[in-house]
């Protein structure tokens, strides 16, 4: 232990020798000074040179009055030294004493009569400077003063760490006497402390005797049991003039008021942070299962343990009345979320199932009312009226679920469903400030939810519309075996441009066809559809595939604003040959059988709609085994990746080993495009087969483009 470390004083009672001294005797330099019957100095002590100025060699022998006290004086110190060796009784008071120096000087005497063993009768004179005396007296009463008076709590424990002192400020903040303290360790007065940490605390100290500034402690003390409270607490060391620790202080504020100032100050923040949060992350999408999935998120761990949100069916089916409702509701699960791995999650319902609940549900009473449903502190009974079922109930029981709060998803006027929340194990209850923060969060992602249902409800217009027009199972073709597949975008705005048609000719050629209307929605949908019936009708003439474009492009040169690529080819499979015309669609893709695939050099033409430029129609040959690729842009183009770059890549899927055709064109979409890719996808495949096969004359057979 270092040279101040204290000794417990258990441990000082086991070891020899004395004690270390107090320093008191020493501050006040206390004079010892015998003399015999006749009036003479028989004994000095050292303190005593300084109290009277003279050294033990001066004093020692001299008659005391005659030395330290002046000539009006000596009858009376004549007088009481008499009474003092006569009687034996002690005298004590102030006297003036003549200093070496010549000057006069009150020392406080405390005078008693001795009697050695021979019995010889000697007089001892206790002396101290009593400007020092009322200076010690005086510092006391002020430190006795300040310390009972202090606006804050302050103890004094010993180096055992049990209270010495306790002034009424420390007995009030505690609620236990004073008196109680003393003698006591913390932990046997403050149960409801972290006690070892203060203890340790104070044991730093002690042995340090570095002080502890302003530590924050939290807790509840008897006088206010109900209530955490918190207190500013400093310690230090004391120590007495010659070192000796003495124990060690400790100050005691109550800054309860600072703490939940800063308690809500703090919660104000990480409010602002949450709602922030959810402004960026709720209603990143038109799709109403995301937009809940993210509400849900955001709001564990900051806001609850464990999150769900539940929509009305007959919302997400717009058959909601606006009237008012009573009796039971059915919901569908949107999404639930947890903080933690819990089993309160699976008492919640399946994201995507549905439930009925009776109109006494909490859930329920949340959407009939349209305002929140709070209860701070869930009994058996609440949770019979949250939980699915009895045994849901339990599970919520088990896990620790203590508060519940739900508030409704509103939007124009609407209620859509409820945003329910549990707290397990966060200790704090639900209270009015978190009904106000969920439901700020709930009319943001309710507002979100709502435009995602109904860009979803136009989405899946569009996209029956989109699959109405377009045709079913590819018709039987000569000479030909087909494979198709259309993918509708994921955002229901950008639905309804893309297309494909295979169309049975006269002289059992066949026509393929590929478009893409350039626009999105209902709109691009019904244009695609007018497109579409218009070209089954030029390819029933029997023209050329330049011929066809071009009536083509007059018919969407009147529908106003809106133009479409397409490639259009007619296959013979009596020659093997196939004619194609390009309006400013990608190039189709040849992937001739035992060579690699490549892209058809053709002329790109204009779009139609676009007016005053010819189309081309080229010819090449459509062999047995050899497949035909066409396509829309939404399977190759990113928002990333330059298209020439795209092109090249779909080539290198197709060259390796063939698939059976029917799984092509699914293949092609799972590798080549992202999910997350905005735009409709048409897919078209043709392989030439071997029965329509007729010979033909030597020299019609013409070279591939």
């Amino acid at each position: 232990m270092g040279a101040h470390e204290p000794v417990p004083d258990e441990a000082r009672d086991r070891t020899e020798g004395p004690s270390p001294p107090g320093g008191l005797l020493d501050l006040l330099s206390v004079a010892a000074v015998v003399l015999d019957t006749r009036g003479r100095i028989v004994f000095w002590s050292p303190q005593a040179d300084e109290v009277f100025g003279y050294t033990a060699e001066e004093a020692l022998g001299k008659p005391a009055a005659h030395l330290l006290v002046r000539g009006e004086h000596e009858d009376l110190v004549t007088k009481l030294f008499a009474e003092v060796m006569s009687t034996g009784a002690s005298w004590a008071g102030a006297f003036p004493i003549r200093h070496k120096d010549g000057s006069t000087r009150l020392v406080e005497f405390r005078n008693m009569r001795l009697l050695d063993d021979l019995g010889d009768v000697y007089a001892l004179g206790i002396a101290a400077d009593q400007r020092m005396l009322h200076r010690v007296e005086t510092d006391l009463a002020l430190s006795q003063r300040l310390v009972a008076q202090a606006p804050i709590g302050i103890a004094l424990l010993d180096t055992n760490l049990r209270y010495m002192l306790v002034n009424p400020a420390l007995e009030r903040i505690n609620g236990v006497p004073a008196a109680d303290h003393i003698g006591r360790r913390i932990h046997e007065i403050l149960p409801f402390l972290d006690v070892d940490t203060l203890e340790s605390a104070l044991r730093q100290v002690l042995v340090t005797g570095t002080p502890l500034i302003d530590q924050y402690s939290v807790g509840r003390t008897p006088a206010d049991p109900d209530h955490d409270h918190a207190w500013s607490v400093s310690f230090y060391r004391l120590e007495g003039p010659s070192g000796r620790v003495i124990g060690v202080a400790s100050s005691v504020v109550d800054v309860s008021e600072r703490h939940r100032a800063a308690i809500e100050a703090d919660r104000a923040r990480r409010r602002l942070a949450l709602i922030a949060d959810a402004s960026a992350r709720v209603g990143t999408t038109l799709d109403v299962e995301q937009t809940a999935h993210e509400l849900a998120q955001v709001a564990v761990p900051g806001l609850a343990d464990l999150a769900a949100v539940d929509v009305l069916d007959a919302v997400l089916s717009f058959r909601r009345s606006s009237g008012p409702h009573e009796g039971p509701e059915v919901f569908r699960a949107l999404a639930v979320a947890s903080a933690y791995p819990t089993e309160a999650a699976a008492a919640a319902d399946t994201v995507g199932d549905l439930a009925s609940y009776g109109a006494d549900r909490l859930i329920t009473r949340c959407v009939h009312t349209g305002q929140p449903v709070l209860v701070a502190s869930v009994g058996a009974e609440d949770l019979l009226r949250i939980a699915r079922d009895s045994d849901a109930a339990s599970t919520l029981s088990r896990t620790g679920v203590h508060s519940y709060l739900a508030v409704p998803l509103i939007a124009h006027n609407e209620v859509l469903g409820a945003f329910d929340m549990l707290r397990a194990r966060n200790p704090l209850p639900f209270d009015e400030d978190d009904v106000i923060l969920a439901g700020e969060l709930a009319a943001r992602a309710a507002v979100a939810i709502d435009n995602a249902r109904w860009h979803q409800s136009v989405r899946n217009a569009a996209e029956t519309l989109q699959r109405s027009l377009l045709p079913g199972q590819p018709p039987e073709a000569h000479g030909l075996e087909v494979a198709s597949l259309y993918q509708p975008a994921q955002a229901s705005h950008e639905v309804g441009g893309d297309w494909y048609d295979v169309i049975p000719l006269a002289g059992d050629k066949t026509a393929l066809v590929v478009g893409d209307v350039m626009g999105n929605g209902i709109d691009a949908a019904a244009t695609m559809g007018r497109l579409r019936t218009a070209t089954c009708a030029f390819a029933d003439l029997d023209l050329a595939p330049d011929q066809v474009l071009r009536h083509l492009d007059k018919i969407t040169r009147g529908l106003e604003h809106y133009i479409a690529t397409c490639v259009y080819a007619v296959y013979d499979p009596h020659d093997h040959r196939c004619h194609i015309a390009n309006a400013g669609h990608l190039p189709p893709v040849l992937a001739a059988a035992g060579r690699r695939p490549r892209l058809l050099d053709l002329p790109t033409g204009a779009p139609l709609g676009v007016g005053g430029v010819a189309f081309h129609t080229t010819v090449f040959d459509l062999n047995p085994g050899d497949r035909l690729l066409l396509y829309t842009d939404g399977l190759v183009e990113t928002r990333q990746h330059p298209i020439d770059e795209r092109l090249d890549t779909l080539l290198h899927t197709l060259d390796g080993p063939r698939r059976p055709l029917d799984g092509t064109c699914q293949w092609l979409l799972d590798s080549l495009r992202h999910p997350d890719d905005h735009d409709d996808v048409a897919l078209l495949i043709a392989q030439a087969t071997a029965g329509g096969h007729v010979d033909q004359p030597e020299g019609t057979r013409g070279s591939g483009a």
